[in-house]
């Protein structure tokens, strides 16, 4: 990122906000060369008001946002860049987390629920006790997703059916719900002064709301989950010009593109707060018998067709991290983590599930709970460190041999990206595990990049070709599976046998108090 004196004939810029679970970022890139020249990045409070919830205040969400670009651009303005020069900008967001804001004051009506809180545990289980068979995939012709505590409108409906001022506000047609690239193209467009409400294909397609073969808010959706479609954002392209910003992915949507998995069959995993393996399945949307989710990929412009993807998602990879280290004081950073991890250079045969969440793809089973097993009196936190690290690589196994069984074609080699990427030993191991090369590229913000290429390649901007051949060549490093197959396979039927232990542990019993059902 050092300054050099042809700084000044960059040419177009774009720019992306990323805003994750953990961080949010703005992001600038040479629309030419997908360099990336300048960033800033702030870490995101979570809070934990009860067991299983998990909030976060969409105004620190926001002015994490503010702060991010201004940083950046006082950055590239000592770098002698023009900021004049940033054409576009792109919207990457964490997907299912939701917001319900006033439309008149601006004002957020509850904090936003992230996409991993399970308070809506007894509300899934309510709407699948209603449906015929109590079958969880009742809505997975439409939607591409079972009933599940994961998605948008499950939460909405617990903000509409507990907390009062939400209700006030869809009763009084003030309310405005979204998820976070609403609420952020909404207050970056103006506002309570004329905001743009919407949000783009790929985020619509994780709310269940969303047909995803008409491609727009279905009646029979919100009929089914009791939601007004006056509260719902416009859907829009994922690459057109909104209002200011001109583009908006979800956040894994946005990793696809970046890693360039334009064609039928190529996928990538992103090892994040959680882990997401998305394969670009084209534009027939193909519907998973093995527990995985079909997803809209992206739809770059208003004209283009829509591109789809199954999707395995694991709720906690790099939330693991964390959790060892301020639940269980055992490290106190990531690169501890891995140090720890690689002195031992094995788990002596101890598993970690950490179904913190329940477990989502391919058992989406929320009464799954985080269990620790195979532990002997030699076991010691190194071993920990260990198997927390393979319990990420088992369970993209699980999901990358789901893939396998629904296409029939067998991926070659896994393309990742992410923070975790950075743990040279994951790596290692995923390669291991899985059996097949991973390759990482040598700049890992794909999410940001995608968010990015999307904003310059929109219409009206057009200062980034997505042609295959115009698209930069990337950088990549290769992993080789270095065990025979043998350990691995005895090693992941070991991990198999934890799994099964850590079902069916919580269950929602409705608590009497003499006044009725508990809620």
């Amino acid at each position: 990122m050092a300054a050099s004196s042809n700084r000044i004939m960059l040419g177009p810029l774009v720019a992306a906000i990323d805003q994750g679970t953990s961080s949010t970022r703005f992001l600038v890139f040479n629309a030419k060369t997908a360099e990336l020249l300048s960033h800033h990045q702030v870490e995101i409070k979570q809070s934990f008001p009860k067991e299983g919830w998990v909030e976060e205040d969409p105004k620190e969400i926001l002015q994490s946002v503010y702060e991010c670009m201004d940083r950046t651009c006082e950055k590239m303005t000592q770098l002698n860049i023009d900021i004049s020069n940033i054409k576009a900008v792109g919207v990457t967001n964490q997907r299912e987390t939701t917001l319900v804001w006033d439309k008149e004051t601006g004002e957020p009506l509850y904090n936003a629920i992230v996409w991993l809180d399970l308070r809506t545990q007894s509300t899934v289980e309510r709407l699948i006790n209603k449906t015929p068979g109590r079958n969880k995939n009742h809505l997975k012709h439409k939607t591409g997703l079972p009933i599940s505590t994961y998605f948008s409108a499950v939460k909405l409906r617990w903000l509409m059916d507990n907390v009062e001022k939400v209700h006030e506000a869809v009763l009084s047609h003030r309310a405005m719900f979204g998820t976070v690239d609403s609420w952020l193209i909404w207050s970056l467009t103006g506002g309570k002064k004329g905001g743009v409400h919407c949000t783009d294909v790929t985020n619509a397609s994780r709310t269940m709301l969303f047909n995803i073969h008409t491609m727009d808010w279905d009646p029979e959706l919100c009929k089914y989950f009791d939601i007004p479609m006056e509260i719902l954002p416009k859907v829009r392209s994922s690459s057109e010009i909104y209002g200011l910003m001109v583009s908006c992915l979800g956040d894994q949507s946005a990793a696809l593109v970046g890693q360039m998995c334009f064609k039928d069959g190529q996928a990538k995993n992103t090892y994040g707060t959680g882990c997401f393996l998305l394969k670009n399945v084209g534009t027939k949307p193909v519907m998973s018998d093995h527990g995985l989710l079909t997803t809209v990929a992206y739809k770059l412009g208003r004209d283009k067709p829509a591109c789809y993807a199954l999707e395995g998602s694991v709720a906690i990879a790099g939330a693991v991290v964390p959790w060892l280290k301020n639940n269980l004081g055992i490290i106190q950073t990531s690169t501890e983590l891995e140090q720890l991890a690689a002195d031992v250079g094995t788990s002596y045969g101890c598993y970690f599930v950490p179904a913190f969440s329940g477990l989502y793809a391919p058992y989406w089973e929320p009464s799954a709970r985080g269990i620790i097993c195979g532990l002997t009196q030699f076991t010691n936190r190194s071993h920990l460190a260990f198997a927390a690290l393979e319990a990420v690589c088992f369970q993209t196994r699980e999901i990358l041999d789901a893939m396998n069984q629904d296409s029939g074609i067998h991926l070659s080699q896994l393309q990742v990206d992410g923070g975790m990427t950075s743990n040279r030993l994951l790596m290692q191991l995923q390669a291991d595990i899985l059996c097949i090369p991973v390759v990482k590229p040598s700049m890992p913000e794909t999410t940001a990049l995608g968010a990015a290429m999307a904003a310059g390649a929109a219409e009206g901007v057009s200062v980034w070709s997505l042609n295959p051949e115009d698209l930069t060549e990337v950088t990549s490093e290769k992993f080789e599976p270095q065990i025979n197959p043998e350990e691995s396979e005895l090693r992941y039927a070991r991990w198999k046998k934890a799994v099964q232990r850590a079902m069916n542990w919580e269950t929602t019993e409705p608590v009497n108090n003499g006044n009725g059902p508990q809620k």
